[in-house]
């Protein structure tokens, strides 16, 4: 009887762990036929997948995957399922796999195919494997999840393999709650090793603390957590180890999510309110291995809001990157709100000028604070090898972005309810005039609050920038501020060589009301016209005009004091004359 009280806390245990020495003494429950075990957690698991296995390269045309049992323990299979979120398969036959022994899993057409490597059992409706990923499972007879990977095709590692024809194998069967770091395409000369030990087997220690890598609220009662890998259950929903900040506190409860387990629901005493960024703090979780949380243990969150048109703006855009880079559009966050980027589309124009190749910002809730950047692109580590990027979180790699021209193009944000939020049809002449050649320069916007369509609010980034700015503020950023005066010229003295530092001026201006019209035009000290800047040009309140210090014939002129010679009027006969000297260095 003692013994049986003691089983029955240990089945009733939540924890998800192997390194916790939660396991039980199986030699106490076990008999002949091995039907009594008490399979914990990571005693079986998948260590190898042909998700993809055409064009062949010496293994049969069929997807699989492999398990294998690292326990010390015969373990029946009976009543088994391998499955997708979408669905699992039907229940494994009884099957007794003993320790350190492995067997395929198929379906049926697939069988006879891959007798030849080893043990083979097929189950109904075994799950399609995607080429590029999937997460699968493999759960006990109880509905139990024994292990689950949520794999994608760069855990190859090798751009031919990942092609098809390779299996993917688990290189350290005793770290198998990893990814990337864990897994690689298959050594084997036939593609895989199906039936045997891994080509790869070695010894791969994780050592590396898990990581909070974001967090969001659903509602006022809720906030939900992820992290970078699967988490010990026992600590994970011990509810001390949540804190959130102004006054909010410790979570009423804590619920771990299967199958990964690296999701975590907290339901808050107290609700969220709105338009707060609140920070949650988490401390004593653990991965499977019973590695601790370390300094990646907080996230912000709040509630986030409607999205409204001039939300978001385009901020940055390469669209003719270098022949090895990538293009990339970077979108800034103008408004006080928290922003869902799910919630958040891209899209360009057709040929009829039509909305086209709408694009999804994240397929994830993925929340964009205010005053902060997020960059979209097809491959970030090319973006930060190509780019200064002191943000590497606020990259945000997309399957594909639609197509950016490098000559002229339309690059369009939409929200959910496919109202336009920003649109910019940028030209490469945009481009700072005396560039010869306009390849792997992005183009920036000047000030976040000016026209999207204004060429005159977008600027070359500096070559002291790399000529690009992702994930920070742009090198020709120059926001719009209040002044005294009716005109006035910030800064007096530009330099425009393209380098970041003062090579544009900005002439903002000021009137008692709304309705004048504007003539700009610069004049060298010999009173010479170098430059009309701005011809009849209507103005509100308040404004600003640019010049990016070149002459009619987009050229550099000689350093010297110039002269910007400004005339207003209105219909009301009213006209005022203004003399502002700017110096070219």
């Amino acid at each position: 009887m003692k013994t049986l009280c003691c089983l029955l806390l240990i089945v009733l245990s939540p924890s998800f762990s192997k390194a916790n020495n939660h396991r039980i003494n199986h030699s106490l429950v076990k008999d002949t036929a091995a039907p009594f075990i008490i399979v914990q957690p990571y005693d079986v698991v998948i260590d190898e997948i042909m998700a993809d296995p055409s064009p062949l390269v010496g293994l049969p045309n069929s997807e699989w995957i492999e398990l294998r049992n690292i326990s010390s323990n015969e373990i029946n299979l009976a009543g088994w399922k391998v499955g997708k979120p979408t669905g699992s398969s039907g229940p494994i036959r009884s099957f007794v796999l003993k320790p350190d022994s492995s067997v395929i899993i198929c379906s049926s057409g697939s069988v006879n195919d891959l007798l030849l490597f080893g043990s083979v059992i097929s189950v109904t409706s075994f799950p399609s494997l995607s080429n590029t990923g999937d997460l699968i499972f493999l759960s006990n007879s109880v509905g139990k999840i024994i292990h689950a990977i949520n794999y994608s095709d760069n855990w190859y590692q090798n751009e031919l393999k990942k092609q098809g024809g390779w299996s993917l194998e688990m290189i350290d069967l005793n770290n198998p709650c990893t990814g990337i770091e864990n897994w690689s395409a298959s050594d084997a000369a036939i593609g895989g090793t199906p039936g045997k030990i891994n080509s790869i087997d070695a010894v791969n220690i994780d050592a590396v603390s898990p990581k909070l890598i974001r967090a969001y609220a659903p509602d006022s009662l809720h906030i939900i957590l992820l992290f970078n890998e699967p988490l010990d259950s026992l600590y994970a929903t011990n509810i001390n180890s949540y804190n959130i900040s102004d006054g909010i506190g410790i979570p009423s409860s804590v619920v771990a999510l299967a199958p990964l387990f690296d999701k975590i629901i907290i339901r808050l005493n107290n609700p969220l309110d709105r338009n707060k960024i609140y920070t949650v703090s988490v401390n004593q979780v653990k991965d499977c291995i019973g590695n601790e949380i370390g300094t990646y243990n907080t996230a912000r969150v709040g509630l986030y809001e409607p999205i409204d048109y001039f939300d978001i703006v385009i901020n940055e855009i390469l669209f003719n990157p270098k022949s090895s880079g990538v293009d990339y559009l970077e979108l800034f966050n103008r408004s006080n709100k928290i922003i869902n980027l799910k919630n958040v589309f891209i899209a360009n124009l057709n040929a009829l000028g039509e909305t086209d190749n709408i694009t999804s910002v994240s397929s994830n809730e993925l929340l964009f604070f205010p005053k902060e950047y997020i960059v979209l692109t097809e491959n970030s580590n090319v973006v930060q090898r190509d780019f200064f990027t002191p943000y590497p979180e606020r990259l945000l790699q997309l399957t594909s972005l639609p197509s950016m021209n490098d000559d002229e193009g339309h690059v369009i944000l939409l929200n959910e309810q496919g109202k336009q939020i920003d649109s910019v049809s940028y030209k490469d002449d945009w481009h700072f005039k005396l560039l010869e050649n306009k390849e792997g320069i992005a183009l920036e916007r000047i000030n976040c609050d000016g026209l999207s369509q204004d060429e005159h609010n977008w600027h070359s980034a500096s070559s002291s920038n790399n000529f690009g700015t992702p994930t920070y503020k742009n090198s020709q950023s120059n926001s719009q501020s209040d002044f005294d005066g009716e005109i006035n010229i910030e800064p007096k003295t530009i330099s425009p060589d393209n380098d970041g530092h003062d090579d544009i001026a900005t002439i903002t201006y000021s009137f008692l009301e709304p309705g004048y019209v504007a003539n700009i035009t610069v004049f060298d000290a010999n009173g010479r016209a170098v430059k009309q800047l701005q011809r009849n040009a209507l103005c509100g309140r308040t404004g600003y005009f640019r010049w990016d210090g070149l002459n009619e014939k987009s050229q550099r002129p000689p350093a010297g004091i110039y002269i910007l010679y400004t005339e207003v009027f209105n219909l009301q006969g009213k006209i005022k004359k203004f003399k502002k000297a700017i110096v070219i260095k």
